[in-house]
């Protein structure tokens, strides 16, 4: 289970920061999405700091995954991140929801992985 949780953990980091990252590089194309995709994203790029807030906790937590450092931490902080974007790709652009799906199942599997560390917080 160790290494499966190291390859989990390693995947989803990476993939936390290279799209956290490509907001502020622009280094992957974007697809095409469909009018109410577009328009829904419009809406939240115009409020110019809904995006950089979101990608910044994407860039953190992906860290922290990639160092093993926090990992039960930033597995709770980015996680309505995670839930916010499977619901997009699930009501709005549907061509995303595999990628969204994969880590949405990730970042679930480091949350059971480390349960024990939340259970003060029902004590």
């Amino acid at each position: 289970m160790d290494k499966v949780q190291l390859v989990v953990r390693l995947l989803f980091g990476l993939m936390l920061v290279v799209f956290g990252l490509n907001y502020f590089l622009h280094f992957l194309p974007m697809g095409e999405m469909n009018p109410s995709a577009g328009a829904f994203m419009g809406a939240l790029m115009s409020t110019k700091f809904y995006f950089p807030v979101i990608k910044v906790i994407e860039i953190v937590a992906g860290l922290a995954f990639l160092t093993n450092q926090k990992v039960a931490f930033a597995a709770v902080i980015v996680f309505p991140v995670m839930i916010a974007a499977f619901l997009f790709h699930l009501g709005l652009d549907i061509a995303g929801i595999g990628g969204a799906a994969v880590a949405v199942a990730f970042n679930i599997f480091l949350l059971y992985t480390n349960r024990v560390k939340y259970l003060p917080m029902w004590a």
